[in-house]
């Protein structure tokens, strides 16, 4: 198949955060002694307000908002750890010298998926969508409906790259090709995904002259 661009998701797909995430939000839920693992377990690749509102059921918007604001302080300054995940600042700076344009879809609000980026020292995509732009976070298409809009291309014309199964679910659903980076083998919809790959060392681009490009794997 051919494409034009790339939708890449940040958080276990760009770069690398899973400490900083697990810490910041298992002091969330010791906050509201809610366990570690229940919390782990849901929140990952959703917009942390949806997270929010699915813990804290029966509480007031006011009160949700206060712990965003909280949570969102605690994930924005806590970047110990974070760095690129194997082979994504050679791929995007690829990318750059090949012309093919990219945007980065994270359901992390600006200072959090900021933080994050900056710290991995990854490029800066021509189209940034963060929580802040949406209406629907994933699964929902809308954050990857907007990306393509964004650099004026059809969803079909571009390639989703995700980690979680919210963001595979999302891919899909927009109608885009989609890569898995390291996902968890139970994830749903994995036999509908172009690649499953371990990091992003293998995947290899050769362009058509058509301003399109084609994707296969290193050996």
């Amino acid at each position: 198949m051919n494409f034009k661009g790339f939708l890449f998701d940040l958080d276990g797909t760009l770069v690398d955060s899973l400490p900083a995430v697990n810490r910041c939000w298992t002091q969330w839920g010791e906050r509201h002694a809610i366990a570690a693992d229940a919390v782990l377990n849901y929140i990952h690749g959703k917009p942390a307000i949806d997270s929010l509102r699915h813990f804290m059921q029966g509480e007031s918007e006011a009160a949700i908002q206060a712990e965003f604001h909280w949570l969102e302080q605690q994930e924005a300054t806590d970047t110990q750890g974070v760095q690129e995940i194997a082979g994504a600042r050679a791929l995007l700076m690829q990318l750059n010298e090949q012309n093919i344009p990219w945007a980065i879809v994270t359901s992390g609000s600006v200072p959090v998926a900021h933080a994050r980026h900056r710290a991995a020292g990854l490029p800066l995509p021509a189209v940034f969508i963060t929580a802040n732009d949406i209406r629907h976070g994933k699964p929902d298409p809308e954050p990857y409906l907007l990306g393509a809009e964004r650099l004026g291309l059809h969803p079909s014309e571009c390639v989703v790259v995700e980690d979680a199964p919210a963001g595979i679910a999302a891919g899909l659903a927009a109608g885009s090709a989609v890569i898995a980076v390291n996902p968890a083998a139970d994830t749903p919809g994995l036999s509908q995904v172009m690649f499953n790959v371990p990091d992003l060392r293998t995947l290899n681009i050769t362009q058509n002259g058509t301003g399109t490009f084609t994707l296969s794997l290193r050996a």
